[in-house]
């Protein structure tokens, strides 16, 4: 796992200086060397946290004649393979790592290349020869990848902060980006929060060269018509996602020249990947997990079932309230973007942990609920898709007391507010009406904007998300036009960026997910519906698959989605936090102009006094004001606020800018 960056341009040669820059902000990803090539209209630069052929694998890499070279963050994990069939094909390799074999499968097969990957990926390919540059990145968006075009060139980076690391790039906040993440919890790719910021979305590749910057998609989410899914049999699709987790697990855990571990949080997802660690490896297995001080959110007894029936070696951390808002300014400098749960403050700590304790990897369960439909909005829908055959049919309308069991303040207890809530939009002809109830509750925190920001969204709207689903998915079962909209918008922008990538590397941890593997992915997609999710016992055929290996209490828990204290953490009922004051501070939120200060005052007043009892939209208005603001501090106004990157001393450099000089001045002073 690593970091990259990089600049094109058709003027004189990029600046070092940038660039090293660049790489200074991207130390966290890649703390174990760095390096760059420069040509005369580019420069590739590389922080690495090595992982495969300590050696050898030191970036950028090129190809034998020097004329394709790769700054590449990430894990190709079926490179043995691939590098075996490309020496059939006459390629040779003078290392060991999967990062060479991007460039050999590029000069072979083209873009067709990254279908042929399964791994995850962020990678700058720079090729000298045709003056081109290609971006790609992986399938789901597991690593990060973002850009910013001129009129002159293009600068790439793993992290929007290495990007800003260019004085010139002009800094603002992006009002439709700040709009899509008050609707979907994050922006949706290639949007950012951030002005003339883009990302590359997930599955696709993009050119950039003297025709200008393209981009298109290598791979699609995609689902089988309804009724027509090619595998039926339970028992028989148990099997076969069995040995493909297995083999997944395997894959992740194996090639590496490091030790791995793993986390267990106490759900089904991450016991099955530390189960399979444990079963079908000869390796010794270290755990790790999550605990809280506050016990409406641990989940400590089912981890220690899990250890006890592994036998892991075993360590945890339990966060309090304060230890939440001690780290979150961090947090948000990681995320790049503001969130509106605390969640992944916890989960910065986890990894600290990780690394503390000698780990550089973890192997983690995230994915399994997008894939193979776990999640409680998929339960939702399957309840207001019952409902809508029959909107005033009182029986079918209580249905929705069956949701969220383990919530203390559950719609069992408030049946007229889940009637309410979960009856509204009830169209089944709506490709997204699983979505309806979420997407407009979480869009209530817009009110709190200010009519200059909500101006700007209107003088640029943006379509639907339903209208992005893809041809042929009114088709599809309702439960995979659900999975595509949470693929497309939480997997890649929140669960695998805020809660994932950038918790894990900010402390150079690279995190592993089996669950979001190519096989695996393709296998689920395929899977009648029914498989995934049984009336309203989710993940049904993943239970089925590893019966013998999770314990009971686990696979029949009630669903408990990871969730942390939100509002309490923040305002504890004592003296608030310097820097809390200052982000709700009605100066501070005069230079953002994002929010309205009166309508922030007022929660403020309501967090100090009632915090603890705050309701979920409330907890979400907290957290995005709070989160944003930092953002706009940190990256906008006052960078220098979380402390100075110095840039590493590079020890690869190529750097045919400097040869080709010293080779000219040779022949004059021959000439002399």
């Amino acid at each position: 796992m690593c970091g990259i960056c990089g600049i094109v341009t058709d003027g004189p040669p990029p600046d070092l200086d940038v660039v090293t820059a660049m790489m200074g902000r991207l130390g966290h990803r890649g703390p174990d060397g760095s390096g760059y090539l420069r040509d005369h209209q580019a420069v590739l630069g590389h922080t690495r946290l090595s992982l495969i052929d300590f050696a050898g694998g030191a970036q950028p890499i090129g190809n034998e004649d020097g004329n394709l070279w790769v700054t590449f963050n990430g894990e190709i994990f079926n490179y043995v393979e691939l590098a075996a069939e490309l020496n059939d094909r006459g390629h040779r390799f003078t290392t060991h790592s999967d990062t060479e074999v991007i460039v050999h499968a590029w000069e072979e097969w083209g873009a067709d290349c990254f279908n042929k990957f399964n791994g995850q990926w962020a990678i700058g390919l720079w090729d000298r020869r045709q003056r081109q540059l290609i971006l790609s990145r992986d399938r789901l968006g597991v690593r990060p990848l973002y850009y910013h075009l001129t009129p002159r060139g293009i600068s790439f980076a793993s992290e929007v902060k290495a990007i800003f690391a260019d004085p010139s790039v002009p800094r603002a906040l992006d009002p439709v980006g700040l709009d899509q993440t008050l609707t979907y919890w994050s922006t949706v790719a290639p949007r950012t929060v951030f002005e003339g910021v883009s990302q590359l979305p997930p599955g696709h590749f993009a050119i950039f060269d003297a025709d200008g910057f393209r981009s298109e998609p290598y791979w699609r989410i995609d689902f089988p018509p309804r009724g027509q899914e090619p595998g039926q049999d339970l028992r028989e699709n148990a099997e076969i996602l069995r040995e493909l987790i297995i083999k997944a697990t395997r894959l992740r855990f194996e090639r590496s020249d490091f030790p791995v571990g793993a986390y267990l949080s106490g759900g089904i997802d991450s016991a099955v990947t530390a189960a399979a660690i444990r079963h079908f490896t000869d390796a010794n297995l270290d755990t790790f997990s999550l605990r809280f001080a506050d016990a409406e959110f641990d989940e400590g007894q089912y981890q220690r079932s899990m250890v006890e029936r592994l036998g892991t070696h075993h360590q945890e951390i339990v966060v309090s309230h304060r230890d939440i808002a001690d780290v979150f300014p961090q947090v948000v400098w990681h995320a790049e973007a503001p969130v509106l749960r605390s969640a992944p403050a916890p989960l910065y700590l986890l990894s600290k942990l990780v690394r503390s304790s000698g780990y550089k990897v973890v192997v983690t369960g995230e994915g399994a609920d997008e894939v193979l439909g776990g999640y409680d909005i998929y339960r939702e829908a399957r309840i207001r898709d019952f409902w809508a055959r029959d909107p005033d049919s009182a029986v079918r309308g209580r249905a929705a007391e069956l949701l969220y069991p383990w919530m203390a303040r559950n719609p069992g207890q408030a049946p007229a507010f889940a009637r309410g809530f979960f009856g509204q939009d009830l169209d089944p002809t709506d490709p997204a009406m699983s979505h309806r109830p979420r997407w407009k509750s979480t869009a209530a925190l817009k009110s709190m904007l200010t009519a200059a920001i909500r101006d700007a969204v209107g003088t640029a709207p943006q379509p639907d998300l339903a209208t992005e689903l893809p041809d042929g998915s009114q088709r599809w079962d309702p439960l995979a036009r659900a999975q595509w909209l949470e693929m497309t918008t939480l997997l890649p922008g929140y669960i695998l960026a805020s809660q994932g990538d950038r918790m894990l590397m900010a402390n150079s941890v690279e995190g592993r997910f089996p669950f979001l593997d190519r096989d695996v992915v393709d296998f689920a997609n395929r899977l009648p519906a029914r498989h995934k999710l049984l009336g309203l016992d989710e993940k049904f055929l993943l239970k089925v698959a590893f019966a013998d290996l999770v314990p009971e209490e686990i696979r029949h828990r009630a669903k408990q989605p990871y969730r942390a204290p939100d509002a309490a953490s923040f305002f504890p009922g004592g003296t608030l936090p310097d820097w809390v004051e200052d982000a709700v501070s009605p100066a501070a939120l005069l230079a953002s102009g994002v929010f309205d200060p009166r309508q922030v005052a007022g929660l403020v007043a309501k967090a100090k006094t009632r915090s603890g009892r705050f309701g979920n939209t409330d907890n979400m208005r907290v957290l995005a004001v709070l989160s944003t603001q930092l953002i706009h501090r940190q990256f906008i106004t006052d960078p220098a606020w979380v402390g100075a990157q110095t840039p590493p001393e590079p020890a690869h450099i190529i750097d045919f800018v400097s040869a080709e000089r010293e080779t000219d001045d040779t022949t004059d002073s021959i000439r002399a």
